[in-house]
């Protein structure tokens, strides 16, 4: 029994599985707000599950890259569930729970501001390339590289900066990862330390 999280784009999202089974799910696209609504929204899939926490066999969350904030949110609130309740936790990286939307080659993209995009390519789940921090045109280069001609899907908030470069590809708008997809690859893998990933500073910076 798993519960998946995700708070590191522009919505948020709670979803139980039992095994492959979603239980139960619930999931708000919002810009802000993630930490007021987390909580509440995670009592709420659990009681429409028919479950307390303590049925829970490990919690999965989303590590990035993301929003500070939003990322933040989430780990915190799986640690501090995974420690109360003494079950493992487990970290997906945010590209690949959005790279579970499709399947063959994809190439889950988000809207990194300051003209870049964080990338990652899949294959069939298996990861072509780590994800990174890339402007658009060295973006564009990847696909073109990875792909080799064949067909393949855009998901995530930065498909369509990469739509022109990209005229055949099937594009996924999604605003975020489906924390159904968080907890089905946690399933898999193995539970440790949660751990953000960053793939470049901050924008806050601190007063002179």
């Amino acid at each position: 029994m798993i519960l998946g999280l995700d708070t590191c784009l522009s919505s948020c999202s709670v979803a139980v599985l039992d095994g492959e089974r979603v239980v139960a799910s619930s999931r708000e696209v919002m810009a802000r707000g993630h930490q007021e609504r987390l909580a509440p929204m995670a009592r709420q899939v659990m009681a429409q599950a028919g479950l307390a926490f303590d049925r829970l066999d490990r919690i999965a969350v989303t590590v990035g890259p993301g929003s500070f904030t939003g990322l933040r949110v989430g780990i915190a609130f799986a640690k501090g569930l995974a420690l109360a309740l003494d079950k493992p936790a487990v970290g997906i990286g945010t590209l690949e729970a959005l790279a579970a939307e499709a399947a063959g080659l994809v190439f889950p993209a988000i809207d990194a501001r300051r003209g870049q995009l964080y990338l990652q390519a899949f294959e069939d789940g298996r990861a072509l390339m780590a994800p990174d921090a890339l402007s658009a045109e060295v973006a564009a280069a990847r696909l073109a590289e990875l792909s080799q001609g064949r067909p393949f899907t855009l998901v995530g908030s930065g498909a369509a900066l990469l739509a022109d470069v990209a005229p055949g590809a099937a594009i996924i708008a999604a605003e975020g990862p489906d924390a159904r997809h968080v907890a089905r690859l946690a399933a898999a893998r193995a539970p440790g330390p949660l751990k953000p990933l960053y793939l470049r500073a901050p924008d806050a910076k601190l007063p002179k």
